[in-house]
């Protein structure tokens, strides 16, 4: 008896994700609701509440709700209450706490201390049954299934569309922005098989990677270094662009990979230009999103142009599959990280 091939429950699961995104679209009426009772209480600000890839997820969020929204949104610190027991003042204040299992100690404590202190409290969950859902004043289902792999791909991007159509409902739109995301997600993975194995060529043998990216796409960049970091147990660190050329940029050099996230729009535009510090520094450079094409880089990885606030749903797909050809091509199982469970309790 053989053992099963290397990375088959992510591999499946990231090609599981336009059925993901269908299911979420056609369950959009639930989550609207969610968003009625959001509008009807007109929060002050808002604060997120995460940990790992759903972090990144709620860095998408924080964005969302300052762009679309016009409202101050911030992340929240967990340890300032299960450590140090902090309990400030949230009334008219909405706390979403986001989390694929639903099941971490310090998000069920944030979430059940913050609506005791008057937050209206969502949670944001591929759990609904959990101790996080329980706690929460409403729930949003991010309908991605079972996913048996440790690394997240589908409940990552689940989650990201699940807060996209949360904070548009609040705005009153109609999710319009989403509703071509299924057949563009099965076309950027189809289309990336090519341009993804040439990033695993070229990237096989690196150590050192730096992701980077501006406004709604600095969510992409962070979970890219995260995967790398998990499946490939190489030394990732994201910053967004801005932040790169404020110090960072001065450990780039020809050993250093570097990936770039763009999507068409402000943030994409603000990429180029310190894609072209990066390259004179002579890092090797892959670009990945909508953008791609514009950027100084060995390896182009494009996607479907989408409205800009959308593009993290779709422009994360060829970065799951680089993460999981690289463990491949360096000998791992990227479905078994050492040292990692699916479920990771903090406090």
């Amino acid at each position: 008896m053989t053992d099963s091939p290397a990375g088959r429950h992510i591999s499946a699961e990231i090609d599981e994700q336009p059925a993901v995104f269908a299911r979420l679209l056609a369950a959009r009426a639930a989550t609207s609701e969610v968003a009625s009772v959001i509008a009807r209480r007109r929060p002050r600000f808002a604060l997120l509440a995460a940990r790992g890839s759903s972090d990144h997820a709620a860095l998408y969020a924080k964005y969302l709700i300052e762009v679309l929204l016009e409202l101050p949104a911030g992340l929240v610190s967990p340890s300032t209450t299960t450590l140090y027991g902090a309990r400030p003042d949230l009334g008219d204040v909405l706390l979403i706490t986001v989390s694929q299992s639903g099941g971490s100690p310090d998000l069920v404590e944030v979430t059940e201390r913050a609506r005791a202190a008057g937050a209206l409290t969502v949670a944001v969950t591929n759990t609904a049954e959990s101790d996080l859902s329980g706690v929460a004043e409403l729930g949003v289902d991010v309908q991605a299934g079972p996913e048996v792999a440790v690394a997240a791909t589908k409940t990552y991007s689940a989650t990201l569309l699940a807060l996209y159509l949360l904070v548009d409902a609040v705005r009153g739109g109609s999710g319009e922005h989403a509703a071509a995301l299924p057949d563009l997600a099965a076309e950027t993975l189809a289309d990336s098989v090519e341009p993804v194995a040439e990033a695993v060529r070229r990237w096989r043998f690196v150590d050192r990677v730096v992701t980077t990216g501006r406004g709604f796409s600095s969510a992409t960049a962070a979970e890219a270094a995260l995967k790398l970091a998990e499946t490939s147990y190489l030394s990732a660190r994201s910053y967004s662009g801005a932040d790169l050329l404020h110090g960072p940029v001065a450990a780039v050099d020809e050993e250093t990979a570097v990936l770039a996230v763009a999507g068409q729009g402000a943030g994409g535009t603000a990429t180029s230009s310190v894609l072209d510090v990066v390259g004179s520094r002579g890092a090797d450079v892959v670009a990945v999103g909508s953008a791609a094409h514009t950027l100084t880089a060995s390896v182009h990885i494009g996607v479907p142009a989408t409205a800009e606030e959308v593009a993290p749903v779709i422009e994360v797909l060829p970065v799951q599959r680089l993460a999981l050809g690289l463990s491949v091509a360096r000998g791992f199982d990227p479905d078994r990280p050492r040292g990692l469970n699916k479920v990771t309790k903090t406090r």
